[in-house]
């Protein structure tokens, strides 16, 4: 640098009386509707210079922080997603309407068990481990028998245990929807002689 360059910013301000800076300092503490620096007050202060793009210096402080967290986020390992178990048998609740029953039926995967006039054949069903929270779903067929003795498809897809109102088969003589999911059930223990 030279001398005389540094000579002129160090040069004392006539608004604050501390140099550059307090130039500076005094005009971030000016209001937007007070008056402007007199003429002649020397090097205009950073705050009063153009800039590229017009933006103000202040507004990058929250931008940059929302910037690095968003990379903070992008970047962090995620969690692993909760291991599923898969259940041999799918566990139903059934409603007839005329009766106003409900009924809690097992039906092994793969098999097909009559409820009424609807015939349920799940296809898969998961549950979670016990030290996570509890999600069960099955994917299921449903399919409705006809006065002809025909059948027709009138579900297939996901249900869910813990919204039964959300994929719940809805006829208009009975309703069934998905409840549990089971291991093989236990073996009945020996009897002693």
């Amino acid at each position: 640098m030279t001398r005389h360059l540094r000579s002129k910013l160090s040069a004392p301000s006539p608004l604050a009386g501390e140099g550059w800076g307090g130039a500076y300092r005094a005009g971030r503490a000016r209001s937007r509707i007070s008056p402007p620096l007199p003429a002649g007050s020397g090097e205009p202060a950073p705050a009063d210079l153009p800039r590229k793009g017009g933006g103000d210096v202040r507004a990058i402080g929250p931008l940059m922080a929302t910037v690095v967290i968003a990379c903070y986020a992008a970047l962090a390992p995620m969690p692993a997603a909760a291991q599923k178990i898969s259940n041999p048998i799918a566990v139903f609740a059934g409603l007839d309407k005329i009766t106003a029953r409900v009924t809690a039926f097992e039906v092994p995967i793969d098999e097909t068990v009559q409820f009424g006039a609807l015939r349920v054949t799940p296809r898969v069903c998961y549950t979670r481990p016990p030290t996570e929270p509890p999600f069960t779903s099955a994917f299921v067929e449903v399919d409705e028998v006809l006065v002809d003795k025909s059948e027709k498809r009138i579900f297939t897809g996901w249900m869910f245990a813990d919204s039964p109102g959300l994929h719940a088969v809805e006829q208009p003589v009975f309703d069934v929807w998905l409840t549990d999911c089971k291991t093989a059930a236990p073996e009945a223990p020996a009897s002693r002689q």
